[in-house]
């Protein structure tokens, strides 16, 4: 693991060595260096008019975060050749990571691999506009017949800057976690790229700028603190709906996301069945091990309920020990019965099997023999609304609990057969 970072930052610094070596001796060099220091100039102040908000990002941030940054470090991959196009990211991110990073408390060498990863991905972009000069591109962009090739040359190196940081970031993070790489984790949330296609045709607009009145690029700075700003929200709304302590849905979150899915379902002619469980004594983990230790048994729970369904099935923390989840897209009838009961039974097994170890002043304890009482309604015969699927639920769930715990219960009569281990 340590190897493969180790290379591709090794490989950033003979790039970045290299094209600097292979730059020519005279005035348009010294204009490109000049054009350079501008764009790191540029992003220092950038940086420095979103300090506060970007801090408060980076600790709202669960997981990708984009600083924006890309506005410079795109527009230099756009202007330069590619070894000023890695000097231009190695300025810009030494001083991000001077003011929001270090304070921030991220570690130093992540921030080394995701400059080198940036550095690549604008050396890449370089290489393929360099040979063509973006003021040529610019320029063809204006005659008959020129404007889809220009703009189809700036949107594949848009494309190409995108996708050779997300490798790079996305190979990181399969080997540091141990996490199976995957296409969704190259692509990431469809939000934040977004956010950074916006961002990037700024970086387009400052580089046609520079190339015909340089203080214009100015004018991109406002439009940038209003999406560090419309960014922060989002985020802050995102960690308002998400429960601090398992990492899933709040009650309320989970209720709009629920209200949603059978709205769809309803338009889709699907069944969508509502699971409400609750973890079985889980007083006697608080009593006897302390509130600590309890949080690390919602955290597990919470994290096999995640486990054992589908990403577009919304799971939440319903309060204390109880849990509730939300199956879509099921077919109508028995069959859908058939699929959530066996969903739930998978959940109620997974819990089942459940080792959790946490760490108490005597030291380390393993927790084991919990369980959870499933409730379970489907769309159909209990029920259309929400409201009703989750009266209905909950009706089963305490059957559930009546018939002695550790079991799953469908529907208004909750009479089909539990399992018990």
């Amino acid at each position: 693991m340590l190897l493969v970072l180790l290379t591709v930052e090794l490989l950033t610094v003979v790039l970045v060595i290299g094209g600097l070596a292979a730059l020519p001796a005279d005035r348009s060099t010294g204009l490109a260096a000049l054009g350079a220091l501008g764009l790191i100039a540029l992003g220092v102040v950038h940086t420095e008019l979103a300090t506060g908000i970007e801090r408060v990002r980076r600790r709202v941030a669960h997981a990708s975060y984009f600083d924006l940054s890309s506005v410079w470090t795109f527009a230099g991959a756009l202007l330069l050749p590619p070894g000023l196009a890695g000097v231009v990211v190695i300025g810009v991110y030494s001083h991000l990571w001077w003011r929001v990073w270090r304070p921030a408390g991220a570690g130093f060498y992540r921030h080394v691999y995701t400059t080198s990863t940036v550095v690549l991905a604008a050396i890449a972009a370089s290489t393929l506009v360099a040979p063509h000069g973006l003021e040529t591109v610019a320029g063809a962009g204006t005659g008959p017949g020129g404007m889809l090739p220009a703009a189809g040359l700036l949107l594949l190196a848009m494309a190409v800057y995108v996708v050779v940081n997300q490798l790079l970031v996305a190979l990181a993070l399969a080997l540091t976690t141990g996490r199976r790489f995957a296409l969704r984790g190259v692509l990431g949330e469809w939000d934040d790229h977004i956010l950074e296609g916006a961002t990037l045709c700024l970086a387009v607009l400052a580089a046609l700028a520079a190339l015909r009145q340089p203080l214009l690029m100015l004018l991109v700075l406002p439009p940038l603190l209003v999406l560090h700003r419309a960014v922060l929200i989002r985020q802050l709304e995102e960690r308002a709906n998400t429960d601090a302590k398992t990492g899933l849905l709040t009650a309320a979150a989970w209720r709009g996301r629920a209200h949603r899915g059978i709205a769809r379902g309803r338009r889709h002619r699907d069944a969508v069945a509502v699971l409400i469980l609750d973890l079985d004594h889980f007083k006697s983990v608080n009593d006897g091990y302390g509130h600590l230790a309890g949080d690390e048994v919602l955290t597990a729970v919470a994290r096999t309920l995640t486990a054992q369904v589908r990403e577009v099935d919304p799971v939440g923390r319903f309060g204390g020990e109880e849990f509730v989840v939300l199956l879509a897209g099921l077919p109508r009838g028995p069959e859908g019965r058939t699929l959530a009961h066996a969903a739930a039974e998978r959940i109620r097994r997974a819990v089942r099997g459940l080792a959790v170890t946490v760490d108490l002043p005597g030291g380390p304890l393993t927790i084991t023999d919990l369980s959870v009482s499933v409730g379970v309604a489907i769309t159909g015969q209990d029920g259309e609304s929400l409201e009703e699927l989750m009266q209905v639920a909950d009706y089963a769930l305490y059957a559930a609990k009546r018939a002695g715990r550790n079991r799953v219960r469908l529907g208004r009569t909750a009479a089909e057969p539990g399992s018990e281990v």
